[in-house]
């Protein structure tokens, strides 16, 4: 069970995207920006790490944030670049239906995709762990929509 304890505490906010999950989502987008992620973990060729919510996104973003206290501005910024630069920001988040940042980004996306029970995200050497302790969803925000 040790191998299993940070899915259930706060020790980390980040949770790899599963391979197979991205790869179904870039058949469909086409991505050209994975806007959360390291050297180690990027998913596109142009990602930006650490300091991405300091850069527009443009163009097709794929966004998997932290899920720590920051997400909120995560979502803020993946929405507000769909409004400003006309972006396609597809996001994977925890489906925390309960939060001011869902009810204030989430509800005015374009889609919100539930996934069917829980994923199971890889650890930093790409091993499947259990399931995640909480549901996921897909939420995209497609730039120059309207409210």
């Amino acid at each position: 069970m040790r191998k299993f304890e940070g899915l259930f505490s706060s020790l980390s906010g980040e949770w790899q995207t599963p391979q197979e999950l991205f790869d179904v989502l870039d058949d469909e987008f086409h991505f050209t920006l994975d806007a959360c992620a390291t050297e180690e973990n990027a998913k596109c060729p142009a990602f930006y790490g650490q300091h991405s919510l300091e850069h527009p996104w443009c163009n097709t973003v794929f966004c998997n944030p932290p899920y720590g206290r920051s997400i909120g501005s995560w979502v803020a910024h993946g929405y507000d670049c769909a409004l400003t630069y006309g972006a396609t920001v597809v996001m994977l988040l925890p489906s925390r239906t309960d939060t001011a940042w869902w009810h204030d980004y989430v509800m005015k996306a374009d889609e919100i995709r539930y996934i069917r029970g829980r994923l199971h995200f890889p650890d930093e050497y790409g091993l499947e762990q259990g399931p995640a302790p909480f549901p996921s969803c897909i939420v995209v925000f497609r730039g120059g929509s309207d409210d």
